[in-house]
């Protein structure tokens, strides 16, 4: 997606395959940082700190995080401790745990000394594999709110941020209105602040915002108001 008319993901690696690029997601809307990640260990507070979030990118980056372990050492005591250090980070992420483990699951059966190659390549697969996902997410939604579609402002409800910010591009729930955006509907986005963190108003609002979709920030009990006014067409 775009910041500023220029395209991001919110984490790629290093052409050298020797540091990680992350979106520093707690910096945002005020400003927009990226850093470097070097370390298993830094990885692992960039999850805990929530300067990388969303259950999808959270997988993406701990499978980069097992990567930078077998930068420094493709032991398997290192790889273990990489895993263990990485899944306690955020321990009831569902993705995170899975990513972790496919992982372990191919650098175990690989020599020593391909760990390193095979587990950038690992990473690098389940980063385009969420990418994929989205994409299809985004098509299967546009049909579904190009069905319900009239020729007029068509206002969806969302809740939390399930954009681009918590996946590596495109988004889950946000997907499908980019693309109908795109297509040229006429989309309107109420956006609940979503406390205690204000994902909503920090990050959901932000990113409409950055691609150009008309949206409102409202605080979460006003949605079931706009339903009951008939002002909501989907969530």
């Amino acid at each position: 997606m775009k910041v500023a008319n220029q395209s991001f993901r919110t984490i790629w690696p290093d052409p050298r395959c020797k540091f990680v690029h992350v979106i520093d997601q707690t910096q945002l809307p005020f400003a927009f940082k990226t850093l470097h990640i070097h370390s298993t260990e830094q990885m692992a507070y960039a999850i805990k700190s929530m300067q990388v979030r969303g259950a999808p990118l959270i997988g993406v980056a701990a499978a980069y995080g097992m990567a930078l372990a077998m930068l420094d050492n493709e032991s398997d005591d290192y790889l273990l401790n990489a895993a263990e250090t990485l899944k306690n980070s955020r321990p009831t992420a569902v993705n995170l745990a899975w990513a972790v483990n496919r992982m372990l699951a191919m650098l175990n059966e690989m020599p020593l000394n391909r760990r390193n190659f095979t587990a950038w390549r690992e990473a690098a697969k389940i980063a385009e594999e969420d990418v994929a996902q989205n994409q299809l997410i985004g098509q299967h939604g546009f049909d579904l709110i190009k069905s319900c579609y009239q020729d007029k402002t068509f206002n969806i409800l969302t809740h939390c941020n399930a954009g681009w910010l918590a996946t590596v591009d495109y988004g889950t729930a946000l997907s499908p209105i980019y693309a109908a955006h795109d297509a040229g509907l006429n989309v309107h986005v109420w956006v609940d602040e979503t406390r205690p963190r204000n994902q909503g108003a920090a990050l959901t609002a932000w990113e409409l915002g950055q691609h150009g979709v008309p949206h409102t920030v409202i605080t979460d009990n006003a949605g079931g108001y706009l339903m009951q006014k008939g002002l909501v067409d989907m969530v």
